[in-house]
């Protein structure tokens, strides 16, 4: 059921009709969106997001002042959530300024969201090369201070730390999984902020986030997984044959050919499931 005109924008606004069941959005506030983008272009695409999301950060404050942790905790995170959702359309080069201000309000607030967890994320900086990657450590619900199985949550091509929170984490963190959701190169802050382009060689990137995860006191060496969605249904898969100290790789979807799906795209044929 389209809730955007443009079927661009429906396609992108879409998806935080995933994040529902985990705190991401409310289905009303993303009609609301689309009513209010209408026959809009990008920058009204744009512009119905923040102004939500921004609405969402207001009452967030306004819980927390009153002592409603809890309400304040998911309305910044949905905020977070509404604000990742609003530049999809403004993707390119150079990177456009409402890109990278929406990016770095939406880290704001999801960090604002994070903290009043009852057991608090961890920002994360993983070394990698001549610098860091950015992520996140979700500890298991309950079981924060255990060795427990480890899940690697690795994007796509244009997702950033909230999608794999949203999507993946929060479910498996209420299963026992800790959870560490990264941006790696062409991804999110490493993109926007450090000007790190998409590389095919995953292995070396999942590797890094591996060194990183053996350190932690809370994670089993034994059970590390890495589960990749979209373009990182392929990620995952070139990084898992090159990194051993996986104990397994979670493909969603699997992406055997990235061109052969181009192809067949073109032709009008659609993209083989």
């Amino acid at each position: 059921m389209s809730i955007f005109r443009n079927p661009l924008h429906d396609d992108f606004g879409h998806w935080p009709v995933a994040y529902i069941p985990y705190g991401g959005a409310d289905y009303g506030e993303i009609a609301a969106v689309g009513r209010q983008v209408g026959d809009g272009d990008d920058a009204a695409f744009h512009a119905a997001w923040t102004a939500s999301a921004e609405r969402l950060a207001g009452e967030a404050e306004t819980a927390l002042q009153r002592g409603h942790r809890g309400s304040a905790r998911a309305m910044f995170l949905r905020a977070s959530s509404f604000h990742g959702a609003s530049y999809h359309p403004l993707y390119g080069e150079p990177c456009d300024p409402r890109l990278l201000a929406s990016y770095r309000r939406q880290i704001e607030l999801f960090e604002r969201g994070l903290a009043l967890c009852d057991a608090p994320a961890t920002a994360l900086r993983i070394p990698f090369e001549n610098g860091t990657l950015p992520g996140y450590l979700i500890p298991a619900e309950g079981r924060a201070r255990d060795r427990r199985p480890l899940l690697i949550l690795t994007n796509g091509y244009d997702g950033t730390v909230t999608d794999t929170y949203f999507a993946s984490a929060v479910a498996a963190a209420r299963r026992g999984y800790h959870c560490l959701v990264f941006d790696g190169p062409g991804q999110g802050g490493a993109l926007y902020e450090q000007g790190l382009h998409l590389r095919p060689d995953w292995e070396a990137v999942v590797s890094a986030v591996v060194d990183f995860a053996l350190v932690l006191e809370i994670v089993d060496p034994k059970r590390i997984a890495l589960n990749g969605w979209s373009l990182g249904g392929y990620l995952a898969l070139r990084a898992a044959s090159g990194e051993h100290r996986l104990a397994a790789c979670v493909a969603d979807p699997g992406l055997w050919s990235i061109a052969a799906g181009f192809r067949t795209a073109a032709i009008g044929i659609g993209v083989p499931g």
